[in-house]
């Protein structure tokens, strides 16, 4: 009898934390190799897992399992058909005016972390997140040219051509620039380098790799400040306040800065790795621009950088990004 009763406690306790046990669906519209999934999926659940015992864990959904679409992936944590997702403000620039500073040319020095700067003002913003719970914010490395057969050392050199850029923000970069702006999603950018539908894209190095841009660009152009990418990782506000207090304490100790520093660490990375077997590989044309030449791109969209912190009222915000 005294058997019997050990084992049905047993049983007890184990159904009880069969029963407490959950998994978070993280959407990643991109593939499994993307950096994403090293340095923040799997990051995520292994602290995760490790805080609770394994109680709480993470699944990548990839490739876009839970739904196609990069700009679409904000609302799928919104509206639960993913927990957690992760994606680029500019897919959906109106919601993100204050956000987006941070990557506007020279908005911070070339060697600034973007995830400090985003974080130093996130208080100014925290609004453009509703009804979700940000757990990562950072950008990519800085962007540069990535072009295919045509070679830009000045900003006369992108007159007429069509560049891709990431939000309405840096499609008046590229006009400024003299370019005529194309805005797609980033994993549509490799067809249409290929096909000439588009001479080039403003954007990090870490493509190269991430999305094989090295397999059909020859032409890379370094060293002006024309800004960065940034990206969120968000969880839905419901599906957070549905976890147990012991679960939303691991989330909440997991987020942040060192998720979003590991993020950025890892873009960083890969962008330079690219670039290494970029130039290495003797078949590209690499432009590294002198501060004399960075600083004419830097002119040329000095207007748009004004414009659009005063249409946004982002003086504040730009400034806490600057650190002062």
């Amino acid at each position: 009898m005294k058997l019997t009763r050990i084992i049905a406690a047993a049983a007890l306790v184990l159904g009880s934390g069969a029963a407490s046990a959950e998994e978070l669906k993280f959407a990643n519209f991109t593939p499994p190799f993307h950096t994403i999934n090293a340095s923040v999926i799997e990051k995520l659940n292994a602290d995760l897992s490790a805080a609770t015992g394994g109680a709480l864990t993470v699944r990548g959904y990839h490739g876009g399992e839970l739904g196609a679409g990069p700009a679409e992936q904000y609302v799928r944590a919104v509206q639960g058909a993913a927990d957690i997702a992760w994606g680029l403000p500019g897919y959906t620039s109106s919601q993100f005016g204050k956000a987006m500073i941070v990557e506007l040319p020279n908005a911070i020095p070339l060697e600034t972390p973007g995830y400090e700067a985003i974080w130093r003002a996130f208080d100014e913003f925290a609004g453009e997140f509703p009804a979700t719970k940000p757990l990562a914010l950072w950008t990519s490395e800085p962007n540069i040219f990535i072009m295919k057969d045509r070679v830009v050392r000045t900003p006369a050199d992108l007159a007429g051509l069509k560049i891709r850029v990431a939000g309405a923000t840096m499609a008046e970069v590229a006009t400024a620039l003299g370019a005529t702006p194309v805005q797609m999603p980033i994993n549509q950018v490799y067809n249409a380098l290929q096909t000439g539908l588009i001479d080039g894209v403003i954007t990090g190095a870490s493509t190269l790799t991430d999305f094989k841009f090295d397999e059909v660009a020859n032409s890379y152009t370094l060293g002006a400040n024309i800004g960065r990418g940034s990206f969120f990782v968000v969880m839905g506000q419901a599906k957070y306040d549905s976890l147990s207090p012991e679960h939303r304490a691991a989330v909440d100790a997991a987020a942040g800065v060192a998720l979003s520093k590991s993020a950025e660490d890892a873009w960083n990375a890969t962008a330079t790795a690219a670039l290494e077997a970029a130039r290495a590989a003797g078949d590209n044309t690499i432009v590294d621009l002198t501060p004399a030449e960075a600083q004419a791109f830097a002119d040329a969209v000095a207007a748009v950088v004004n414009n659009y912190v005063a249409s946004v009222d982002g003086a504040a915000t730009l400034a806490k990004m600057r650190g002062n």
